[in-house]
């Protein structure tokens, strides 16, 4: 039986706790697990948040995730338009399919493990530094940041000294505040260093991600470059912010932070529950119907888009006890922060080595670590579809 459908809500985007999900946004959740939602371009579309609605709609082929059938949630200087070369994530199969057959290879379990000692290397030469220059430092232009960025550009072949600049036009990709212009040029800076570095791989190959597809020969230099493109921002910038933010949870929850430091090989749990707990995805995913379907008793219509919250979905206390506590003992097996069906992320296996690293190196190294300003005074990335931390000064 199909419900009556309340009145769209607009999406809640104001937090009061630095890891906890809006609160509205928790409210709306205990309401129902899929509800109209108001778009800002005046459309209605819906907003999932239960966790079974969520896997079932993202594991679900009715539900696209095509780009110029989806409309974004918050006000954002963005087309629907379809996805350029290589921008797999905003495809359906087969084009998806082609992209994700060649890329899976890349990022294996076991070639992912063979990368534990090099990332193992890089976090200490960091951390080595940080502990060289002396307190207060930046945990994310110090630490967080480069650590991700280092490991995707060695493993994708991008030369690191672009760092500086692909990081800053990574950034603005995925801001909110933007202009159309300033959104056009940064995808166009990113364009040019990925096609700039296709065409250094084919005179001079070497052992990484781009050569290989370059030598594979089933993908054209502009779909090369647009895949590499998605992996160097999706392969830092996620990353980066869960080291960052990870690090002030644990530091602000000093029972869970000791339960860590009791057992080193809780980290796995830890890095899990913590995935869970604050979920930086913001914004999505998103998908569009493709025809009429029924989800949670109400039609979705074709053509609706629906806006999944995973914050939202990782809270559900039906798939989750106590979940707005972090327990870095329990086990989080089944959470969605790295989504879910076919478009589940290509890089988790890379992203938990770094996390299980990253906490593990920084804590035993910084056992005194605490924030050097203020609480209210940490700038947070509301403004951004990947939440996290602009800057997170450090003290030890």
């Amino acid at each position: 039986m199909t419900q009556t459908s309340p009145e769209p809500v607009a999406l809640p985007t104001v937090r009061d706790c630095p890891f906890d999900p809006p609160p509205e946004l928790i409210r709306l959740s205990t309401e129902a697990p899929l509800q109209p939602l108001a778009f800002p371009d005046g459309s209605v579309g819906w907003l999932a948040t239960g966790h079974e609605v969520v896997r079932t709609i993202l594991n679900d082929a009715r539900f696209s995730a095509r780009m110029e059938l989806l409309r974004m949630p918050v006000p954002y200087p963005w087309q629907a338009t379809p996805a350029p070369p290589g921008f797999f994530v905003g495809m359906d199969a087969p084009e998806h399919t082609r992209y994700r057959k060649l890329l899976t290879g890349q990022f294996t379990v076991r070639r992912m493990k063979r990368l534990t000692p090099h990332v193992e290397r890089i976090t200490e030469s960091l951390l080595d530094a940080m502990e060289e220059q002396g307190a207060p430092a930046d945990l994310v232009d110090d630490f967080a940041l480069p650590l991700p960025s280092l490991v995707i550009c060695e493993l994708l072949g991008v030369p690191y000294d672009t760092r500086d600049s692909f990081q800053l036009h990574a950034a603005t990709t995925v801001s909110t505040n933007g202009t159309p212009e300033q959104m056009m040029a940064a995808h166009a800076a990113l364009d040019e260093l990925m096609l700039r570095t296709v065409t250094g791989k084919r005179a001079a190959p070497a052992d990484d991600i781009i050569s290989g597809l370059v030598a594979d020969g089933g993908l054209t230099d502009a779909e090369i470059a647009g895949a590499g493109k998605l992996l160097l921002v999706a392969g830092h910038e996620t990353t980066a912010n869960m080291l960052s933010l990870g690090a002030y949870a644990l530091i602000s929850k000093p029972r869970q932070l000791a339960l860590l430091r009791e057992d080193p090989g809780r980290v796995d749990s830890a890095v899990e529950e913590l995935m869970r707990y604050l979920s930086i995805g913001q914004f999505g995913p998103l998908r569009a119907a493709l025809e009429d379907v029924e989800v949670a008793g109400q039609v979705v219509r074709k053509g609706d888009v629906v806006m999944t919250s995973i914050p939202a979905a990782n809270r559900d206390p039906e798939r989750f006890e106590r979940p707005h506590e972090l327990d870095v003992g329990r086990s989080a097996a089944g959470h969605l922060a790295f989504g879910h069906g076919i478009h589940q992320c290509i890089g988790q296996h890379l992203a938990r080595i770094e996390m299980r690293v990253g906490y593990s190196a920084l804590f035993r190294r910084f056992p005194g670590l605490r924030p050097a300003v203020p609480a209210e005074e940490l700038p947070l990335r509301t403004d951004m579809f990947i939440y996290g931390m602009h800057r997170f000064p450090v003290t030890w």
